[in-house]
């Protein structure tokens, strides 16, 4: 793996591109839009998505520009909507790198940044004093505990404790507009108070809303952090600034970046 890229990444970072409020001179960190990029179409323009049907080659020139704004090689991966966590290492920098299948990454290597693909489901990225991770949180990994794993895994590469952490979540589906069934509220538990406005739907099966971000907040809080924000975007409500995969099955795909500088 080279090391990070000698441009100056803050003059690429899009400007509609959503920001963390931090104040970390030792971290940079994004979440793309639809905004910047090559892709036309329904994909138009920043997918990184290499799984709904957009140019390959395309897809390649989109994801060069999330790692010269991140300043660093983004680490793609497959996700799958689980709880493992990978931390990285030089060899996942390296061209045609082989990467698992996980849902989140850690990094505490300057040139390595680690990037989360999402379409309405929760991105998490995290700040540590000598690390940095992200977190791809759906419904079923949030309620599985992808997010208890990657503070214990982020804590341990970094030498830290939860308290050191900061953690913020980038946009997916609101809560006025994600409609699940009872699957999803049994997989949280009936007790879970982020669900609401029980109505049955047009077969009369029994529908919720239900608050990605809240339970989110409220499961790092439960860990210890102190530090969490973010979170104020709807993807589906507003699908001409964001992918959103309920809108269509082909959406293309945005991504949270993080890394060390």
């Amino acid at each position: 793996m080279t090391g990070p890229l000698q441009s100056p990444p803050n003059a690429l970072i899009h400007p509609d591109w959503l920001r963390p409020d931090w104040d970390l001179p030792h971290v940079r960190a994004f979440m793309t839009t639809r905004s910047g990029g090559y892709s036309w179409g329904i994909h138009a323009g920043m997918n990184v998505g290499l799984a709904v049907q957009d140019d390959i080659g395309t897809v390649a020139r989109n994801r060069a520009l999330v790692s010269a704004a991140l300043g660093a090689r983004a680490v793609f991966g497959p996700q799958v909507h689980g709880t493992q966590v990978l931390r990285l290492g030089a060899e996942h920098g390296l061209p045609g790198a082989s990467v698992p299948e996980v849902d989140a990454y850690v990094s505490t290597l300057p040139g390595l940044g680690v990037a989360i693909q999402v379409a309405d489901c929760l991105p998490v990225l995290f700040a540590a004093p000598r690390g940095v991770a992200g977190a791809h949180a759906g419904w079923r990994g949030l309620s599985a505990g992808v997010l208890e794993n990657t503070v214990a895994e982020l804590c341990a590469a970094a030498d830290c404790q939860p308290a050191d952490l900061q953690a913020w979540m980038g946009a997916c589906i609101g809560k006025e507009a994600f409609e699940v069934g009872a699957d999803v509220l049994e997989a949280f538990g009936s007790a879970e108070r982020d669900f609401f406005i029980y109505r049955p739907n047009a077969a009369g099966e029994p529908r919720w809303r239900a608050d990605l971000v809240g339970m989110a907040r409220r499961r790092l809080q439960a860990l210890g952090l102190e530090s969490i924000s973010g979170g104020h975007w709807c993807t589906l409500s507003d699908s001409s600034r964001f992918f959103s995969y309920r809108q269509s099955r082909l959406a293309g795909r945005m991504v949270a970046a993080i890394a060390l500088v």
